[in-house]
């Protein structure tokens, strides 16, 4: 859930589309080889072991990429077609080199070993539907969330993706329902807060609105810029980010709001810290982000709204960030 809660505060990314990169595709990288590397010691007995390939790769010899592989283990997997685990790794490898089609048709053929009884299994099919294409949650995932939560009506990621689903149809008192049994599952409280804020606004009541709480390390006096304000709907969610101007990923701090709010001065402190132990008021510097989504998506989108500033943290802070750019 943590993992949600990060893409619900992501802040614009194109702007810096070049750091990004440089540090996702070293990851992703790693964590697929480190993912093989793991399948390979527990999955495949006679495959080389990780001190192989190191000592291979000290002594100059050609170490296989990661594309190879992914590719070698897609190959094992057409002679040995009943390995349930092998299709699930070559899945999450497929989907972190972002090859979506090919993680699908993994994580269908574990859906088919496990003749569609397992939750978590459907979920993540789900979830890969959804990265290829974001209408799916409105056709095939939407169904498979529907199945997950019949054969695991508390599983936490079923009801938040299958709430996201109910929702997406018009059905808010189906997507209310599902969150508020989300909720039981005491997720982290920053989660629910958001939570809370959105079924309140599906039950049709007024936001709830967090109040600041003791700590408060900044308070930002957020104001929409005249043009923008034209094309924002009052509905629309306003995102308060606190990060590393150093190091952006991930974010320090995020509250939620609605646009119809604005202008309003919003606190950002320790309790709206996303990790526990790495707080606001640990770090010199900080920069905030307001971000208003006008697309509904948890992730920036081109066409959104925001502006930022740069503060330094002691006793509570104050700033003024005017919403006056488009995320392009």
């Amino acid at each position: 859930m943590i993992v949600i809660a990060v893409a619900f505060i992501a802040a614009p990314s194109r702007r810096f589309k070049g750091q990004v990169k440089s540090v996702v595709v070293p990851l992703a990288v790693f964590i697929v080889a480190v993912s093989l590397g793991l399948y390979q010691k527990i999955g495949m007995p006679g495959a080389p072991s990780a001190a192989t390939t190191a000592s291979a790769a000290a002594s100059g010899a050609e170490v296989p990429g990661v594309d190879e592989m992914v590719e070698a283990l897609a190959a094992r997997l057409g002679e040995n077609p009943e390995d349930l685990a092998g299709w699930k790794m070559l899945g999450r490898s497929y989907v972190e080199l972002r090859e979506y089609p090919k993680a699908i048709a993994a994580y269908e053929k574990a859906v088919e070993l496990e003749s569609s009884q397992n939750a978590e299994t459907l979920v993540e099919l789900g979830e890969v539907l959804l990265m290829s294409d974001q209408s799916a949650l409105g056709g095939r995932a939407a169904r498979i969330f529907e199945s997950a939560i019949a054969i695991s009506p508390n599983y936490p990621k079923g009801l938040f993706y299958a709430g996201m689903a109910a929702a997406e149809r018009g059905d808010t008192d189906l997507a209310a329902d599902r969150w508020e049994a989300l909720l039981a599952t005491s997720p982290p409280a920053n989660i629910e807060q958001i939570i809370r804020t959105r079924v309140a606004e599906w039950r049709g009541g007024a936001p709830a609105v967090m109040p600041a709480q003791p700590g408060t390390v900044v308070s930002a006096n957020v104001s929409v810029a005249a043009s923008a304000a034209g094309s924002i709907s009052p509905t629309a969610t306003v995102f308060l980010i606190a990060r590393d101007p150093s190091q952006p990923r991930p974010p320090i701090a995020a509250v939620r709001r609605q646009a119809g709010e604005l202008p309003a001065t919003i606190a950002i402190g320790d309790s709206d810290a996303m990790i526990p132990g790495r707080v606001p008021s640990g770090f010199t510097e900080l920069e905030i982000i307001a971000r208003i989504s006008t697309s509904g998506q948890p992730i920036a989108q081109p066409g959104d709204w925001f502006g930022q500033a740069i503060v330094s943290p002691g006793g509570s802070a104050e700033i003024d960030i005017v919403i006056d750019r488009q995320v392009q």
